[in-house]
């Protein structure tokens, strides 16, 4: 059986840290109200940068199709029939905060301390707050300026996945099968492979870059539905409305109030548990929409959440007579456990990957979701991998660039052993 080669047996300038830095100054962030496909157009912007530099790395088949997915091929050197492996990463950043105008700041040797955020002082990225930071002593963090989020979430998986093709060109030594190259819109908004064309990507399995923490390796994430309540009210002239309005903000308004308090919400649950979720209200007297994400690992259990609020929306409207309302239920994406149980060696040859480079695997489930969960059930199996992006969708976020370069060594490993075993 060939040796393995060992990514920091060989002298290598990574390039993952430039390449981040100037990606997260492109403003890539998505709409959740947007009906286009991608759900904004500058998301564009950054594709086509990839795309012209994945060909001046050698790449020479790079494309970016009007869906702004962008896909590239590193050429199989090995005579055996390996499956082939995608690599995948998101390019847009989330609607929660800014990503216009992103200021890059690396500390370098970080010493322990809380970090104070130039731009806007107030934003202190603490070490209480953020445990994972005391883990990073001597490394060097990557942070935005204190008005905007930093783009890590994912731009760190990029700049990984870019790193990793430059390394395998320059070192045709490293025997590899087929390698499948996959940068998406619109994952923020949950429409990442939306109009993905399967077919043409061509792989067998898939690894998103899409995790947090030095070594986590991600085969659970929620179950996902969302969930439309229209309120229908009845319109009147408010200086003659007495016996005749019934106001449908207040109703929805109402419906809000009668939900859980202690539990069943994202700010009262962690771990397993799951939660129900309001996440958009808009309306006038006359109609009112109120949107709901609903989350657990446990399929099942979202229709007794819906349930719930099915029955809860019944016991409301008996307290306004007049009203009416709509109850939409939309199904959004799938715990990918239950399709990664069916092909146990993907999760197990990224452990492998791991602990020959020393670094202990952290497999915890994703309160949320990924690409990689939606390809999962449209027949790619897989699991997300650290990237080292962490306080994701916050004017907090960070990343480690010894992190990120540990993550591509991962890489390194990973396609060797997948070459191996065929």
């Amino acid at each position: 059986m060939p040796k393995i080669i060992h990514f920091m047996a060989n002298a290598y300038a990574y390039t993952v840290k430039d390449r981040f830095l100037r990606y997260v100054k492109v403003d890539t962030q998505s709409d959740p109200q947007a009906t286009c496909f991608p759900s904004t157009e500058k998301q564009k912007d950054l594709g086509r940068m990839l795309v012209e530099e994945l060909k001046a790395i050698g790449l020479q088949d790079a494309e970016m199709d009007e869906n702004g997915y962008v896909y590239a091929t590193i050429p199989s050197n090995s005579p055996r029939n390996v499956p082939v492996i995608c690599f995948c990463s998101h390019m847009d950043t989330a609607p929660d905060c800014s990503g216009a105008g992103v200021k890059p700041i690396v500390h370098h040797r970080y010493d322990g301390s809380d970090i104070v955020l130039p731009d806007d002082p107030t934003q202190v990225i603490s070490v209480k707050d953020h445990p994972y930071l005391a883990e990073k002593v001597g490394d060097d963090i990557i942070t935005a300026s204190g008005t905007t989020l930093l783009g890590a979430d994912d731009k760190a998986g990029v700049a990984i996945i870019m790193d990793l093709a430059n390394y395998l060109v320059q070192h045709p030594e490293i025997k590899h099968g087929k390698i499948r190259i996959l940068f998406t819109p619109d994952e923020e908004v949950g429409r990442g492979v939306e109009k993905l064309d399967l077919a043409k990507l061509g792989a067998d399995i898939g690894y998103t870059l899409d995790a947090g923490e030095l070594g986590s390796l991600e085969e659970e994430n929620f179950s996902a539905d969302g969930v439309t309540v229209t309120f229908h009210g009845v319109s009147a002239h408010p200086g003659y409305a007495k016996g005749k309005m019934v106001n449908a903000l207040k109703v929805a308004a109402a419906f809000l109030d009668a939900l859980p308090k202690e539990g069943l919400s994202p700010e009262t649950t962690s771990g397993r548990d799951g939660f129900v979720h309001p996440v958009y209200l808009s309306g006038i007297a006359e109609k009112a929409t109120l949107q709901f994400i609903i989350r657990d690992f446990i399929t099942e259990r979202l229709g007794e959440y819906e349930y719930l609020l099915q029955h809860t929306l019944d016991e409301v409207l008996k307290q306004f007579p007049g009203a009416k309302a709509e109850f939409e239920v939309k199904e959004q994406y799938r715990n990918m456990r239950e399709v990664l149980d069916r092909h146990p060696a993907v999760v197990a040859n990224a452990e492998e990957a791991m602990r020959r480079l020393g670094i202990t695997a952290r497999k915890h489930p994703i309160r949320g979701g990924t690409d990689g969960s939606r390809l999962s059930y449209m027949g790619l199996p897989c699991p997300n991998i650290f990237t080292g992006e962490m306080a994701l969708h916050s004017k907090h976020e960070y990343v480690s660039v010894q992190d990120m370069q540990k993550s591509v060594d991962v890489l390194v490993e990973l396609v060797q052993i997948w070459e191996q075993q065929a």
